[in-house]
């Protein structure tokens, strides 16, 4: 197996890992014991590890190895409110541009989202979430734009895979998505954009809500 076809196995099983919070955030990622759990050298858990950097998992210094990112209430405000701002020039771009077959795209994406959060299958409502936003940035077409918000996406889905994506919050989802898709049918660009960013700023409260209860909570054990 060549190096580059190991560090991609490699880099796919310690993104799953972290998604699924094997390791802690802020935690050491010690190459020798990453190699001796994915058996495999040392080779391609640097390039694994370089790959997970450029996605904004991982943080890598000089002579200090690397660790899972860490993650305070600070950058969470960061990278939500560049979501916001983002994600409503992306709507009012797709509302002009869209077409047809990206709007019924969609819908049978928003289909499977909701089928999913109705027998609670989390992850998949996290993966039909970010494949319905893909679809807006697609009809976009802001290359920039897309791939600045591309970077952080594992993380965001990280973060919810640790402070909890239940119901209640995949009851707002689906309601801002349907509205949503009602302005993109309608080429209301306006509408688009107050409802994009309505969308990322409800999501923003919401993390910062779980992560300072989840902060709390283990300070109080």
């Amino acid at each position: 197996m060549s190096v580059a076809v190991a560090a991609g196995a490699v880099c796919a099983q310690l993104r799953k890992d972290i998604l699924a919070g094997l390791f802690a955030f802020g935690g050491r990622l010690k190459i020798d014991e990453l190699a001796a759990r994915y058996a495999t050298s040392h080779m391609p858990i640097r390039e694994a590890l370089r790959q997970l950097q450029g996605e904004g998992l991982v943080t890598v210094e000089p002579n200090r190895g690397a660790r899972v990112r860490s993650i305070d209430i600070e950058f969470i405000r960061d990278i939500f409110d560049l979501r916001v701002a983002l994600e409503g020039m992306l709507a009012r771009r797709a509302a002009e541009r869209i077409t047809v077959a990206q709007i019924a795209c969609m819908a049978a994406i928003e289909e499977k989202l909701e089928a999913s959060a109705a027998r609670k299958d989390f992850t998949a409502v996290l993966a039909a979430n970010q494949a319905f936003h893909a679809v807006i940035n697609e009809a976009a077409g802001n290359v920039e734009a897309i791939r600045v918000l591309e970077v952080h996406w594992n993380l965001i889905i990280a973060l919810w895979g640790r402070h909890g994506y239940g119901t209640d919050r995949a009851a707002g989802v689906i309601s801002d998505h349907r509205q949503l898709l009602v302005a993109l049918r309608a080429r209301d660009a306006e509408g688009a954009v107050m409802l994009a960013s309505a969308h990322a700023v409800k999501a923003k409260q919401e993390m910062l809500r779980r992560f300072e209860a989840s902060a709390k909570s283990t300070k109080a054990a």
